[in-house]
């Protein structure tokens, strides 16, 4: 696989939405984008009853934003539109009526750590360990923060921003809330991935969509607080620090 994508299949109720980029599954605006819109067009879709949202390759579930276009930010309203890529991928979650389960692979860093904190129910492998790692580059989690606090807490969403040179493993995440099961490999994952989403389907979708609802009471304002933690992401990107950070890895 060399080329970036967005995919859904869907069979047996259950609708499966894989995203792949080369770079360690890193997402560029584009690919973010088309990810949102087919979340959204999946919500819409009688023939699906569930999701899972999963990416393509065996290491890495997703490294985050793209580190290309970051480095190419010269303005304020580029780094806005940039930081918002994720932010339209989380709300897109949050706002789809249908129950989404994460399959995480491997490895997940920064942005990837919100989409599997924005997913409804998330299996793992061990080697799933997860970082958020914006704070090393003069940025902070901003846009993501609210989706992993959502799911972990403050106190551990905290130590990871803090922390931001670390990995933490999966068990530490399951303990944690990020991931409900955690299993020895991916083939495993795949399979009780299959099993519990086909057995999902077979439920009452107006319940789940009530559940869902009633599971994210409390974010109707993302819309507009994401939007508002991109501008200060958009801002900090720009600064002193953040630049010469950045000219290192150019």
């Amino acid at each position: 696989m060399t080329q970036p994508y967005v995919n859904i299949t869907t069979d047996n109720g259950v609708g499966t939405i894989e995203f792949f980029h080369p770079a360690h599954n890193s997402l560029p605006g584009d690919i973010l984008a088309k990810l949102a819109q087919t979340i959204t067009e999946a919500g819409k879709d009688e023939a699906i009853k569930v999701i899972v949202l999963k990416s393509g390759g065996n290491r890495t579930f997703c490294a985050g934003a793209s580190f290309k276009e970051l480095i190419n930010i010269n303005d304020a309203e580029t780094g806005k539109v940039f930081f918002s890529g994720f932010a339209n991928v989380i709300n897109a979650m949050r706002k789809c009526p249908k129950f989404i389960i994460g399959r995480v692979q491997g490895k997940t860093v920064g942005g990837g750590v919100g989409l599997a904190s924005a997913t409804d129910y998330c299996m793992a492998t061990k080697f799933a360990a997860i970082k958020l790692s914006e704070l090393n580059i003069g940025i902070g989690p901003f846009v993501v923060g609210p989706a992993v606090e959502r799911k972990l807490g403050l106190s551990a969403m905290s130590q990871i921003a803090i922390d931001a040179n670390s990995f933490y493993e999966a068990e530490w995440a399951r303990d944690k809330g990020l991931f409900t099961k955690v299993f020895e490999d991916t083939e495993t994952l795949d399979q009780e991935v299959k099993a519990f989403a086909e057995h999902l389907a077979t439920y009452n979708p107006d319940a789940m969509t009530e559940m869902k609802n009633a599971f994210w009471a409390g974010t109707e304002d993302w819309d507009t607080l994401l939007a508002e933690r991109a501008v200060i992401s958009g801002r900090l990107v720009l600064g002193e620090f953040t630049k010469e950070t950045l000219k290192r890895f150019k």
